[in-house]
């Protein structure tokens, strides 16, 4: 019966510290390994504006630009007719026959500005 009882009392403290709910387990969500601190103007802006609206936007603008788009001030000053101009669908940045910005673009644009215009 002493090997009986042994038996019985080893089964139960085994199933006992396995159902315990100690370990490592949390509950908590582990944070984002690459948290971002929002769109920037050095990080994100800057290339759009390079790539898309400098040719005539620039130090000097052409085409009949009413203002330069070089520097984060400039960008920041005018971010407003930027978003404007570029969800245009009668008279939208750039103009034809240039490619317009795609949404992902425009939708970044309006997250910088969202996330305060920060510069970087």
């Amino acid at each position: 019966m002493n090997f009986k009882n042994f038996i019985s009392a080893f089964l139960f403290l085994s199933l006992l510290l396995n159902c315990s709910s100690g370990g490592d387990d949390t509950t908590e969500p582990t944070p984002d390994p690459d948290p971002t601190d929002g769109v920037t103007y050095d990080a994100d802006i800057k290339s759009i504006m390079t790539s898309d609206c400098t040719s005539c936007h620039g130090s000097t603008p052409t085409q009949n630009a009413p203002m330069s788009l070089v520097t984060y001030a400039q960008v920041k000053a005018n971010v407003d007719k930027i978003i404007t101009r570029v969800n245009s669908s009668s008279n939208p940045m750039p103009p034809s026959p240039n490619s317009p910005l795609s949404q992902s673009e425009k939708n970044l644009i309006q997250q910088w500005k969202d996330d305060g215009l920060l510069e970087n």
